[in-house]
């Protein structure tokens, strides 16, 4: 039997850690369109917060993960600038999900991928990506900061650690079954390595 195919957004603000997500999960080369960050940035991309970024996701990153024989997971991580918004509604159709990646040293950028995927009635869970030198945050604090749905997770993950990436993955998995009522997955199906 065929592996069921599953597709998972990997969304966010400008240079919360997708690109990085993507590449350390998937199973494959990673397709990235990262391309140097040019002066046209300058006033545009907010480089504060991130002051070592030199590239940026022009169009988007793809990735594969398989979980045992039974499930592949795409992933597709959406470029997080204002200006590559059109392509979102195309990354997200027939997605079962979304992981929202945070950085908590700039919380007011998560709220409008946030507030994309609410308005869809996507499932998603919100990571809260951990940067050198940020502060630490409880998931709580963070759910209320975005003033979340009750029932959407906050996670803390490393998007450098693949167990922590996969972790979040799985708890996204996990919620959208949950929300869905439809189909019942066994949770104890091992990540390939």
């Amino acid at each position: 039997m065929a592996p069921i195919p599953l597709k998972i957004v990997v969304a966010g603000g400008f240079g919360v850690g997708k690109t990085t997500l993507v590449q350390t999960v998937s199973e494959i080369g990673p397709l990235s369109t990262e391309e140097p960050l040019t002066v046209a940035s300058v006033g545009v991309d907010d480089l504060r917060a991130v002051p070592d970024k030199t590239t940026t996701t022009v169009a988007l990153d793809f990735g594969r993960i398989s979980v045992g024989d039974s499930l592949v997971l795409y992933l597709f991580g959406t470029p997080g600038q204002d200006r590559f918004w059109f392509m979102w509604d195309e990354l997200a159709r027939g997605a079962v999900g979304a992981v929202v990646l945070v950085d908590v040293r700039r919380i007011a950028d998560s709220f409008a991928a946030v507030d994309y995927f609410e308005s869809r009635d996507v499932p998603f869970v919100v990571a809260m990506n951990a940067f050198p030198g940020a502060d630490r945050y409880r998931p709580e604090a963070v759910h209320d900061a975005l003033r979340l749905r009750t029932d959407v997770p906050v996670v803390p993950m490393d998007a450098r650690v693949r167990g922590s990436c996969l972790t979040t993955i799985v708890r996204l998995v996990e919620h959208a079954l949950d929300r869905s009522n439809v189909v019942q997955f066994p949770r104890s199906v091992p990540f390939s390595r």
